[in-house]
């Protein structure tokens, strides 16, 4: 992939996040829902909730990854939420996700916040590997849980 660029979107980019968003929201058993996908990536990008990255190779949109603003109340510091990491199934196993998971801990690093914290599938294998090939380790401590509080 010669020509990947990697590069923190814009609201020019919406349209593509989005297709890219509604991919991802399937891949985890959701029904397809482009205007649920536009406009929830619009209102992020709008309101700057969160920083994306976008994977591109010769101007076509083939992966994303999200940061979410968070706190680390015990380190009292600034971190990211790594949320959303896709790349399109065609694009997989070319370093795609390796870029994109780089270009965010770079702006992380920049942006002065402590550390990236990320979740996955128990089941996502190939993800986990990455991971643990870029230095993350998996939190042997701690287990989350959640809770739905709306509809």
């Amino acid at each position: 992939m010669n020509d990947l660029i990697v590069r923190i979107a814009d609201d020019h980019d919406i349209d593509n996040i989005a297709g890219l968003f509604d991919l991802y929201r399937q891949f985890y058993g959701q029904e397809s829902d482009c205007v649920l996908a536009y406009e929830f990536i619009k209102n992020r990008i709008e309101r700057e909730e969160f920083v994306v990255f976008l994977a591109m190779e010769k101007g076509v949109s083939i992966g994303f990854c999200q940061l979410y603003p968070s706190f680390c109340s015990v380190d009292a510091m600034p971190i990211y939420i790594l949320y959303d990491l896709y790349v399109k199934p065609e694009y997989r196993k070319h370093g795609v996700a390796r870029k994109l998971m780089l270009a965010a801990e770079e702006h992380a690093i920049k942006s002065g916040k402590k550390r990236l914290e990320l979740s996955t599938a128990k089941n996502n294998h190939s993800a986990q590997k990455l991971y643990e090939s870029l230095g993350w380790v998996k939190d042997e401590v701690f287990l989350c849980y959640s809770r739905d509080v709306k509809g």
